[in-house]
């Protein structure tokens, strides 16, 4: 691993605490209702209890990150837009015109669009790499010390919106062609035929979903990602979204918030920063699972379940935000229902 920030963000991710954790179970169990009748909206907030190291959890504060980047790959024909449509939808998340735009709007979110990659220059805060990836069929889609700046761009972009008070992180992406390096980091992470893990992204004909096929297999064999080493894929079929993302789940991680999975191209990226520091892995949550073949494998894989089933498959962040108001209204219950005892109703008791 190489990049002194990244190595020092994790060394410093503490595991989640337990007694914060047992502390809002009693406090669910207290309330007068019956037993996990609000099944993972009330692990959740267990979870979040546990990361913030309290059971007054407090997520008052919500930011989505969202990385944008242009990819190489796209002059393979994997997608059905050109390459300047990143940079149109970027700008418009500044103007409440994009999805994710308006749910941040709606759930009192702050919208945070960095870019990290794009080709195009805009009015989106620039943390550009470089102007987009390299084609990765034709040689490595970043070197290795692009793909740790990535990260630790992500890194430095979620300890900031901690800093400013945020208390909980969503994570989405904007860039044409990132289901292909997706599927390709997948693919590789996995350890699954690229056929199995890529679909048709935004709307590909079966035509375009084999030549999408046929770009993650030349890239593979060309490239021959290293499945051992989560940046060695990023760097030679990901792209900088992926990377930054990835930097997004670790930073978060490292200042002590929940960071939430979005849709495919988010849970890649969040399988990549398990790959680089385990840890982190506790600190995510799933928000739903992506209409995309792999969501689901890539779930299974983090031992994440989702709170959503809506076969969605925008990606922005959108689901990742959607899940705010379920949590906000979970903590209602949590924070202001009566308990049994104030009822003077019999409490239930778990049983065997």
């Amino acid at each position: 691993m190489t990049g002194e920030l990244l190595q020092e963000t994790v060394r410093s991710i503490l595991p989640p605490d337990k007694a914060a954790e047992k502390a809002a179970v009693t406090h669910w169990d207290s309330i007068a209702h019956p037993l996990h009748s609000l099944g993972r909206l009330e692990d959740a907030v267990v979870q979040i209890a546990g990361i913030q190291r309290t059971p007054k959890v407090d997520i008052s504060e919500k930011a989505l990150i969202i990385m944008c980047a242009d990819n190489g790959v796209v002059e393979e024909g994997v997608t059905q837009t050109g390459q300047e449509v990143t940079a149109q939808v970027a700008e418009n998340f500044l103007s409440d015109r994009a999805t994710a735009a308006i749910l941040c709007r709606e759930t009192g979110a702050e919208i945070c669009p960095v870019d990290i990659g794009m080709a195009r220059d805009t009015k989106v805060r620039n943390c550009k790499i470089a102007r987009g990836t390299r084609n990765m069929t034709k040689g490595p889609a970043m070197t290795r010390e692009e793909a740790v700046r990535a990260i630790e761009t992500g890194i430095r972009i979620a300890r900031e919106k901690v800093s400013s008070g945020s208390r909980i992180l969503a994570t989405g992406e904007m860039g044409i062609g990132n289901t292909t390096t997706s599927s390709a980091v997948v693919s590789v992470l996995l350890e699954r035929d690229p056929a199995e893990v890529t679909g048709r992204g935004a709307g590909l004909s079966s035509e375009g979903l084999e030549r999408k096929i046929s770009a993650i297999r030349r890239a593979l064999a060309l490239n021959r990602p290293d499945a051992s080493d989560a940046i060695d894929v990023l760097s030679k079929v990901g792209g900088f979204d992926l990377a930054g993302l990835a930097g997004v789940f670790i930073g978060g991680a490292g200042a002590g918030v929940p960071v939430v999975i979005d849709g495919f191209i988010s849970a890649a990226a969040a399988l990549a920063a398990v790959r680089i520091c385990p840890g982190c892995l506790p600190y995510m949550m799933a928000s739903h699972v992506s209409g995309e073949p792999a969501a689901s494998m890539v779930l299974a894989a983090l031992d994440k379940k989702p709170l959503l089933t809506c076969e969605m498959c925008l990606g922005e962040g959108s689901g990742a935000v959607m899940i705010f108001p379920l949590l906000d209204m979970a903590l209602k219950v949590y924070n202001s229902m009566t308990t049994f005892e104030e009822d003077h109703i019999e409490a239930y008791q778990h049983l065997n």
